[in-house]
């Protein structure tokens, strides 16, 4: 089974950095599963059944975050002892916001308009300014200085509010489809 006290990375046996080799995660993922999956402990007493599921649910757990680019960043922030940014710390630039109110007003407008191009092109404007925003998340955690954690919490705010509204484009999109 797996150790429970273990971060993530260690579990996956990957440097705690932000920046790592996807592929690397994807194999550890598989590997881990295949030694901790339920089924292989079908068989087994209950306490070792149940101890294979929760290994199972820690795997997929650290799976999930670390595969994700800002619950990575989440997850890296609250290994350093600092929480990482929450609801209560949402002060985001106000052009950023401006910019964003125009995005919704868009993505509203192109929903009344049932119009899924003018949906997709806002929906590759947001991916395309996230992944400047994940880019210097990476670059200022794995750098790994005080004062660049405290700068990756404000641009993790950004890129936190630029997946939501990602999330809701799609699901406005889905609904177009649907």
């Amino acid at each position: 089974m797996i150790d429970f006290s273990r971060n993530y990375f260690d579990l996956f046996g990957l440097p705690r950095r932000f920046r790592f080799d996807p592929a690397a995660l994807d194999r550890a993922y598989r590997a881990l599963q295949r030694e901790v999956h339920p089924d292989r402990y079908a068989a087994s007493p209950d306490a070792e059944r149940r101890l294979a599921l929760q290994s199972s649910a820690r795997v997929n757990e650290a799976y999930s975050a670390l595969k994700d680019p800002v619950a990575r960043a989440h997850y890296l922030l609250s290994l350093d002892g600092g929480a990482p940014p929450d609801e209560a710390e949402s002060a985001l630039p106000v052009e950023f916001l401006e910019r964003q109110l125009e995005r919704r007003e868009a993505v509203s407008d192109a929903l009344a308009a049932r119009d899924a191009n003018a949906l997709a092109a806002l929906r590759a404007e947001v991916d395309a300014e996230a992944a400047r925003e994940e880019q210097r998340v990476a670059e200022l955690l794995d750098r790994n200085s005080d004062a660049e954690r405290q700068t990756a919490r404000a641009v993790l705010r950004e890129l936190t509010f630029l997946a939501k509204l990602a999330a809701d484009i799609d699901a406005m999109q889905a609904e177009l489809d649907g």
